[in-house]
């Protein structure tokens, strides 16, 4: 009898354990070696990725996933990764807290990038990156260098970037504005 009542408890457990799922930290793990521990990139040209929106990362993966949106190295990582997989990982980053990278600029270049905020970005993003729209990321503190790549791939005609109105925004922008606000946003703190 009393066997039978462990034997019970063991499937018991086991059956709740496969249904939670994989234990989805061990997957974001892999994503270590470029967007740092927690999300948090020590890489200038890789965006830190903890606190950003769950619906953000998942909707970006799965742009890269389906081909909708271009990237030199994301489309193929998560060509392989469920959908289910896709909103684990975008659910484990979004609950890492945002740790905004310190970038020191100059005064000028200061003075520059929140013009060209107030013209074109603050709508969306807000004065200093850290208010966003529901469907955009918070960019106080990102990397600069990460941000005025991804300006140039909206730039590209044939670059695949299916946000419409950031596309829209970014052609209209002079090509010596986009460091400026590139510079402005990640020189912000919280």
């Amino acid at each position: 009898m009393r066997k039978g009542f462990s034997a019970a408890i063991l499937f018991w457990v086991a059956g709740t354990a496969l249904a939670a799922g994989p234990d989805i930290s061990i997957l974001a793990r892999t994503c270590n070696n470029c967007h740092g521990v927690n999300g948090v990139s020590a890489g200038m040209s890789m965006p830190s990725i903890g606190g950003l929106p769950r619906h953000y990362l998942a909707d970006v993966m799965k742009q890269w996933k389906y081909d909708e949106r271009g990237a030199a190295t994301m489309n193929r990582i998560v060509k392989g990764l469920t959908d289910d997989e896709i909103n684990g990982l975008a659910d484990y980053f979004s609950r890492q807290p945002w740790v905004p990278s310190h970038q020191p600029v100059g005064s000028a270049l200061m003075k520059k990038g929140k013009a060209v905020i107030f013209e074109n970005c603050e709508d969306c993003h807000g004065a200093t990156g850290n208010d966003p729209d529901e469907d955009a990321p918070r960019i106080n503190g990102q990397w600069a260098k990460y941000m005025e790549l991804e300006l140039e791939k909206y730039r590209e005609e044939e670059f695949s970037m299916p946000h419409r109105k950031m596309k829209k925004t970014v052609r209209r922008m002079k090509p010596a504005e986009l460091p400026a606000a590139a510079h402005y946003f990640g020189a912000q703190g919280k």
